[in-house]
């Protein structure tokens, strides 16, 4: 087994390989269905799903599962797999290289990729848009759409969230149907609010820092008329999601400021002086109001990102 490769290769102790070899093989399993039962196989792939070691297996196993050029990024999920690329000068062919790889590690650890699940999207904001030579996997055509849905937002291929904003109304006005019922059943306001921010919030607020900057005012009215309507059922203060979206980005900058390894962190790094950060040039409002951007500002307005004093002579920082 691959998983059992990967535990010799890390020089795991040959007992516990042994053992978990064991475990994870010759495995019976059937249904139960009421009084039925159906008749029993014996699995010898995968991890018994909700087992505490199934992650760490999991994790052994696609950690080499990486890109091979800069200019890409593999963003791993248990069950999804997705290729960044940045294609410059018209050149592809790091990108379309890097799709082979991906093909080529399924193919070598028996991992089977579904290409007709498989979707493809351009973000292109040239004036000029080049025609792109199909994507191919295993001899079969990826489709290429104008609008995908990942972890839960919509991405469209000019970066628009007019549908994306649709989506998150759409599903918040459902929920606030229930809190009307709540309200006519006399809830206290502390439970409808608990039940708004559970339910509803969350869904207004899901990956706020990557679309809410972005969107058009008529979106962000759209999305700012529900809360005003759920503070009316609930009749308590409700923040705004301007001030959520504030504090998010700040919450997030620091993060970022105070994590060396991640890849944006030299952008959340005080310049010499410690009083600023540096300045970063826009010459497009999609640019200027993306993540990076909105984050520095928000960041050079937290005091948890001014610098630590330095010791006083004959003193040693613990």
């Amino acid at each position: 087994m691959k998983c059992f490769e990967r535990l010799v290769m890390h020089h795991i102790n040959t007992s516990l390989c042994n053992w978990l070899l064991d475990f994870l093989t010759g495995r019976p399993q059937a249904v139960w269905v009421g009084s039925n039962t159906s008749s029993t196989i014996t699995l010898n792939t995968g991890a018994p799903q909700g087992c505490v070691l199934s992650p760490l297996l999991f994790t052994l196993l696609t950690h080499d599962c990486t890109q091979s050029h800069n200019s890409n990024l593999f963003i791993k999920f248990v069950d999804d797999t997705t290729v960044v690329g940045l294609i410059s000068n018209k050149d592809e062919t790091n990108y379309r290289s890097e799709v082979s790889h991906l093909a080529r590690w399924c193919s070598d650890n028996n991992l089977s990729l579904n290409v007709e699940k498989t979707k493809e999207i351009v973000v292109d904001f040239r004036r000029a848009h080049a025609q792109h030579v199909p994507l191919t996997i295993n001899g079969a055509t990826v489709e290429r759409v104008s609008s995908t849905k990942f972890l839960g937002v919509h991405i469209t291929e000019d970066l628009s969230w007019t549908d994306n904003t649709a989506a998150l109304a759409k599903k918040s006005q459902q929920r606030l149907y229930f809190l009307c019922k709540l309200r006519r059943a006399r809830t206290p306001p502390p439970i409808m609010y608990t039940f708004y921010r559970g339910t509803i919030e969350s869904i207004l607020t899901s990956c706020i820092t990557v679309w809410y900057g972005a969107c058009n005012t008529s979106c962000q009215k759209t999305l700012q008329r529900i809360v005003r309507a759920a503070e009316k059922t609930i009749g308590v203060s409700l923040p705004s999601l301007q001030e959520i979206y504030g504090t998010h980005l700040t919450r997030k900058a620091l993060c970022i400021a105070g994590d060396p390894t991640h890849p944006p962190h030299s952008f959340f790094s005080l310049l010499p002086s410690g009083r600023t950060l540096q300045s970063l040039q826009a010459r497009t409002s999609r640019l200027k109001d993306s993540f990076i951007h909105q984050a520095c500002q928000e960041a050079e307005l937290a005091p948890e990102l001014a610098p630590l004093p330095s010791s006083a002579p004959g003193t040693t920082e613990l």
